[in-house]
């Protein structure tokens, strides 16, 4: 998978023996273990980018870290890059920063978009670069049959995956219905991980559904609705992420499940997490300052967030600070704010203070990652008339603030119901006009309109608007002026674009920096909140887990309503 950590030359040895002199001693530090959660007082020696012992030896250099704090670089679990909507360079510059120097990444984001094409676009951008990076197959493209992604990623490009050095797995299998009634094809995917890691997607899933699921190969979930399921699942010997991402959070409420049980099996993930949020707060780092808050030790949450990710995945060179491992490590001299004062990759200052200092290769993403929104014609308000009529019994989805779950209501329609959204799902990648419609309580326009290209998991054109025919006029101006831009996310107000984040990759990614991105970021959102009406604090974030079918309880893709519990397209009005 990656080269082995364990062929380490003769030269090394005599460097860790001390009968040479290493490359770098950090001299005068308190290092965390998180093998045995002890702190200790030591100096590292550092030789060609590995931790070759613990104590006093001759250095061609020295540092004196006079007593600061020393722990592993930290490791996410488990996310989406494409949720950043950073491209891959940029991505690691943002983070580097903030102390996360490896990531799990499943690209099934860019799947759902251009297949293999575009998975392995993103590999190659990811070489040379100060970073560890681990790809997992995407293993439900599309995530269900109620789902028109742009393209398919079978078992071949699973398999065609998994060949590359940073193959680390097969990513999370959503489709659980599937798994758990013995669909073949789904468990050809899991037989073709062999001995690397399966991750699972399975909100809710507990008893004999759990067993079977587990039965079936999988081993991970980040999913987790209650604390009751998430016992269940760590007792069954499953793995948790504990995950706190820009609309996706459940971090601080499972919290309990480590303080009561303590750290076996769990580890920390950011999943989905908006670029505003990572300028502000962080990545990884966030996430310890989230599980410190919530009642976890700074002991525990360090544990989480690099030896057990690393033993999950197998990055079996990083995770710990010790002989034989690679030097990626941060230095504190204050535990508040959580940012580091210096991050070594490799046995390298790759950042200082918050600031990069590591020359990051730059990749360009290719023509073929680009105009990839097509729509059959351009869009009038008429597009966005829905089949209900004052009086009907409509089935509304209700959106659940910092939760991937919706609710499944039934109301009274009216046309002039200022509770009520409507949202429609526009297919992008074929020109087949194809539009789903729906609404929703609890987004909270009382204004305009938003369009994404950003949406779970097929990524199809997603446009929210208040229960208006303004709003709907303004649906279309949004819908189409992501058409022209090559994808985005824009704000749209009495006919005028009033915000916009151009995605031009796939639709989804940027390739500018984290800086210019969090600031178009947080501008939309704040005009989505002040101008628009809505409560959320992450609008476009929450907009994109509408159309993903394998979510309880009720969501919309362009082949309409799709009731997740029943696992069945439901009519929008009730007979």
């Amino acid at each position: 998978m990656f080269e082995d950590y364990r062929r380490h030359s003769p030269a090394l040895l005599e460097k860790a023996r001390g009968e040479a002199p290493c490359d770098l001693l950090l001299q005068n530090a308190y290092l965390f273990l998180p093998t045995t959660k002890e702190w200790i007082h030591t100096d590292i020696a550092i030789a060609d980018g590995t931790v070759v012992g613990w104590g006093s030896r001759e250095a061609k250099e020295t540092l004196d870290l006079d007593g600061a704090w020393v722990t592993p670089s930290f490791i996410d679990a488990h996310m989406h890059i494409e949720s950043t909507k950073l491209w891959i360079p940029d991505f690691v510059a943002a983070v580097l920063p903030w102390g996360t120097t490896a990531v799990a990444n499943d690209p099934h984001e860019m799947a759902n978009v251009l297949g293999r094409q575009g998975v392995m676009a993103m590999i190659e951008a990811a070489q040379g670069l100060p970073f560890t990076f681990g790809f997992s197959a995407s293993s439900c493209v599309p995530a269900s049959q109620f789902e028109s992604p742009g393209a398919l990623f079978d078992l071949e490009d699973i398999r065609y995956i998994l060949a590359q050095p940073s193959g680390i797995g097969l990513a999370e299998v959503m489709n659980f219905p599937g798994v758990i009634a013995g669909d073949p094809d789904l468990l050809a995917k899991i037989a073709a991980a062999g001995g690397r890691r399966v991750d699972g997607h399975a909100p809710g899933v507990t008893g004999k559904a759990l067993d079977t699921y587990l039965c079936a190969g999988i081993e991970s979930d980040h999913e987790m609705l209650t604390y009751d399921e998430v016992v269940e699942k760590r007792r069954k010997g499953m793995w948790v992420f504990l995950r706190h991402g820009s609309a996706s959070q459940n971090l601080a409420g499972l919290a309990k499940t480590v303080i009561e049980s303590g750290t076996a099996r769990v580890a920390l993930c950011s999943d989905d997490r908006e670029p505003d949020l990572i300028v502000s707060r962080g990545h990884v780092n966030h996430c310890i300052e989230v599980a410190l808050a919530a009642g976890i030790t700074l002991e525990d949450a360090l544990v989480m967030a690099t030896m057990n990710a690393a033993e999950y995945h197998g990055f079996r060179h990083l995770g710990l600070v010790a002989p034989g491992y690679q030097a990626d490590l941060n230095v504190y001299t204050s535990m508040g704010p959580f940012v580091p004062e210096i991050v070594f990759q490799r046995g390298r200052i790759v950042a200082r203070r918050g600031v990069l200092t590591a020359a990051i290769h730059h990749v360009k993403p290719s023509p073929a990652l680009l105009g990839t929104v097509h729509l059959k014609e351009p869009l009038t308000a008429s597009a966005f008339q829905t089949e209900a009529l004052p009086g009907q019994v409509i089935r509304v989805i209700r959106v659940v603030e910092h939760s991937l779950g919706t609710g499944s209501e039934l109301i009274t329609f009216s046309s002039d119901d200022p509770t009520l959204n409507q949202l429609s799902v526009i297919e992008r990648h074929h020109s087949t006009g194809r539009r789903g419609h729906g609404y929703l309580v609890g987004f909270g326009l009382t204004r305009g309109a938003i369009a994404s290209t950003v949406a779970h998991d097929a990524h199809n054109l997603m446009v929210v608007g208040a229960n208006t025919e303004q709003s709907r006029q303004d649906m279309a101006t949004a819908a189409n002026h992501v058409a022209a831009i090559g994808g985005g996310q824009v704000v749209c107000l009495n006919g005028e674009i009033v915000a916009e984040v151009r995605l031009p990759i796939a639709g989804l990614m940027a390739d500018v920096s984290v800086a210019e991105l969090g600031r178009q970021v947080a501008f939309a959102q704040a005009v989505v909140r002040q101008t628009l009406g809505s409560p959320l604090e992450a609008p476009f974030m929450t907009l994109s887990f509408l159309g993903l079918s394998v979510i309880p309880s009720l969501k919309l893709t362009d082949l309409g309503l799709i009731d997740v519990d029943r696992f069945q397209v439901t009519p929008l009005v009730v007979t």
